[in-house]
């Protein structure tokens, strides 16, 4: 498989056109209430120059600044705070989220990613993104547990475990690597997976980016 970069756009089609039409629509207010004051030159020339600003901003605002890097050996997730890596060897699993109420499954926005093991993974992620996945992902555990209330767990307990982690190889995690790697046992009680990639982040349907690294990890 030869190595693919996706990117993530922050800007779609409609955004592109109200971003437009509101450019527009102050730029012809503003020679509508000047134009008596204006020449035709100075206008056609504020006109260009706003133009050129919308260009930079969508530019600007279009900018990728989150990607994946998908390898014959690696996946590795790319943003402006850091990143993380893992084999296709080390996934045993890759699924669409979905979460169980009553005995009824409602499929969430977000792929899930289950680990063989954790050794690797929290050993090299970066500090910034391990905290953001923290952040980013407790609303999933927020989720579940109202989803089911007889549950033996108690969110303050699974947001803040920060107690050491001991892997299957022995190696113990402490701090904010410890807190990664007990928030990964929690989803994975909860929803089968260790963490998770939202769709706001992929350049395709969550199916379809689920199809994708399928077959990578097969091919690898």
């Amino acid at each position: 498989m030869k190595t693919l970069h996706i990117h993530a756009e922050k800007l779609t089609t409609k955004h592109y056109i109200g971003l437009l039409i509101a450019i527009i629509t102050i730029a012809l207010a503003f020679v509508s209430y000047f134009k008596s004051q204006l020449s035709a030159i100075s206008v056609g020339i504020m006109i260009l120059l706003i133009l050129l600003m919308l260009l930079l901003m969508i530019k600007q605002m279009n900018r990728p600044s989150i990607s994946f890097t998908l390898t014959f050996m690696h996946c590795q997730y790319h943003s402006r705070y850091g990143g993380w890596t893992t084999t296709w060897h080390n996934i045993a699993d890759i699924g669409h989220v979905a979460l169980s109420t009553q005995g009824w499954y409602t499929s969430l926005p977000w792929v899930g990613i289950r680990l063989t093991n954790y050794d690797d993974f929290i050993s090299t992620i970066c500090p910034r993104v391990a905290s953001r996945i923290l952040l980013e992902q407790r609303v999933l555990l927020v989720m579940a547990l109202k989803s089911q209330p007889d549950s033996p767990y108690l969110l303050e307990d699974m947001l803040f475990d920060d107690s050491p982690f001991i892997t299957t190889n022995g190696e113990q995690f402490r701090g904010l690597q410890a807190m990664l790697a007990n928030r990964m046992r929690y989803n994975r009680i909860f929803f089968g997976f260790d963490f998770f990639i939202a769709d706001d982040v992929i350049d395709r349907p969550v199916a379809d980016f689920i199809g994708l690294l399928r077959r990578y990890k097969a091919a690898a």
